[in-house]
């Protein structure tokens, strides 16, 4: 859990989509983009952008973590590893994804409760109001930006830029 003198996405985990429990802080010293995700949303061809950034960025610094979630119109049903062949067969995902998680209400994974209560979202909500919300973390573990879920994410470049 989070430390309560300098909390930060690094003193969380999560079990990965094979089911590792993964250190977030694995990542130290990485610029974060983490997103909530779904293979049935009208957003889900954000995972090619998501790659592409992945990809263009992972040399210098950048990690992109998947969080599934099926809390938006159930538009993520699979199992995990249904998730992983869909994300690697349709979009060529290579960036590290996790297993299911909720990310609002009273079983929402204590990452997404500590970045909903670092980054609001419009008009100071917390919730995440459906897939592909995005928050960019720099290098310390500090939650820096939240992105709309429309948001495109090669209109994340210049932010990511900036932190790495």
């Amino acid at each position: 859990m989070a430390d309560a003198i300098s909390p930060s996405v690094f003193d969380f985990s999560a079990p990965d989509v094979a089911g590792r429990e993964t250190a977030l802080a694995e990542f130290r010293g990485k610029v974060l983009l983490i997103v909530n995700t779904a293979s049935r949303c009208g957003y889900t061809p954000q995972y090619a952008g998501l790659e592409a950034l992945y990809e263009k960025y992972k040399d210098r610094g950048l990690a992109v973590l998947g969080f599934p979630c099926n809390q938006f119109g159930a538009q993520e049903p699979g199992t995990e590893a249904e998730i992983a062949q869909f994300c690697s067969l349709n979009y060529d995902v290579t960036f590290p994804l996790f297993a299911k998680v909720d990310v609002n209400g009273a079983h929402a994974h204590p990452l997404f409760q500590f970045l909903k209560s670092e980054k609001t979202g419009l008009f100071g909500t917390e919730n995440i109001k459906w897939n592909f919300t995005k928050f960019l973390i720099d290098r310390q573990g500090k939650v820096t930006h939240r992105y709309a879920p429309a948001t495109s994410p090669s209109d994340l470049a210049a932010d990511i830029e900036k932190l790495l």
